[in-house]
């Protein structure tokens, strides 16, 4: 075999591994710990409330007496019992809790969507200002920061006074949910933005190319992971701001107005606000789960360079 012909099947090979990359077991890995990390959390749970169970909730430690009556039925119940409150009647004579909480997360995600796209574009917005606008962003960035260091229950109820007063009330709920989601995208797209080599930013500039061509051929592709990132840490804090927005702007039905409700009656059947605490969380693990495999279609596998 010539020398040439060789070399042409060991370019062939490489481009081949390009082509296809390594077998990806991080996916696998993940799952196998999260539910060994879930088996830790129900032993720990159930573990608990047996221990303080046999030691009549409570114990003596160095001549201390310690309460362990928070782990007593009434306040933290028994998993099985959570799982079965969803099957159960809501209230009296009415459907099963599940039918109730399938309808609110309904509610909550709807809210929580538009928030999440409403923040993420204004987000999206304000990094690209700041970007190209050293005055902008030395001026105005403090205030976006600052911004998240007033209270969401202090902001909330504002919100739905103001909404309320112009006739727009239904955008109340998704504005509160945009006022979390919009700080995440500023600040990581923003890093992305600006994080690009000097020496690619140096040659489009030496081909006298604009700023949009700048932004959309260099900047944008650079900020994709840090976008991604944003957009996760969005996703679960638009359902966060959803349901806390739902608490004062007394809407009937999501999963905010089930916890609030639920908690009311706390000590009539505290398996009903813990299985609504546990779908609100699983709401927002899901809404994670779908930007991350947008993420893993959009950011796709790259091979290494040649020297490694």
């Amino acid at each position: 075999m010539t020398d040439s012909a060789a070399s042409r099947e060991s370019t062939v090979a490489v481009a081949a591994r390009a082509e296809r990359p390594p077998a990806e077991n991080s996916s696998f890995r993940t799952i196998l710990t999260t539910l060994a990390m879930l088996l830790v959390m129900v032993l720990m749970w159930e573990g608990l409330k047996a221990f303080s169970q046999a030691n009549n909730y409570e114990i003596t430690v160095a001549g201390a007496t310690i309460d362990l009556t928070i782990f007593n039925n009434s306040q933290l119940p028994h998993l099985t019992d959570i799982a079965a409150s969803v099957f159960e009647p809501a209230q009296r004579n009415g459907p099963p809790l599940w039918q109730m909480l399938l309808k609110s997360v309904g509610v909550t995600m709807l809210s929580a969507v538009e928030g999440f796209l409403l923040g993420g574009i204004i987000g999206f917005a304000l990094a690209i200002l700041f970007a190209h606008s050293g005055t902008l962003s030395r001026g105005l960035l403090p205030f976006v920061v600052a911004s998240q260091t007033v209270p969401i229950l202090a902001i909330a109820p504002m919100i739905v006074i103001w909404f309320g007063r112009v006739g727009a009330s239904n955008l109340a709920i998704p504005v509160i949910a945009a006022y979390l989601t919009f700080f995440p995208v500023t600040i990581y797209t923003l890093r992305g933005l600006i994080s690009v080599p000097p020496t690619a930013l140096e040659l489009m500039q030496t081909y006298a190319a604009s700023k949009l061509q700048i932004l959309w051929n260099l900047r944008l592709p650079n900020a994709v992971p840090q976008i991604f990132t944003a957009l996760k840490i969005a996703a679960t804090a638009s359902v966060v701001g959803a349901i806390i927005g739902e608490l004062p702007s007394g809407a009937q039905d999501g999963l905010g107005i089930a916890i609030l409700n639920f908690a009311r009656y706390y000590n009539q059947s505290p398996p009903r606000l813990w299985a609504t605490i546990f779908i609100a969380g699983l709401v927002g693990i899901l809404f994670f789960a779908v930007i991350a495999l947008i993420e893993r279609l959009v950011v796709r596998w790259k091979p290494e360079s040649a020297g490694n």
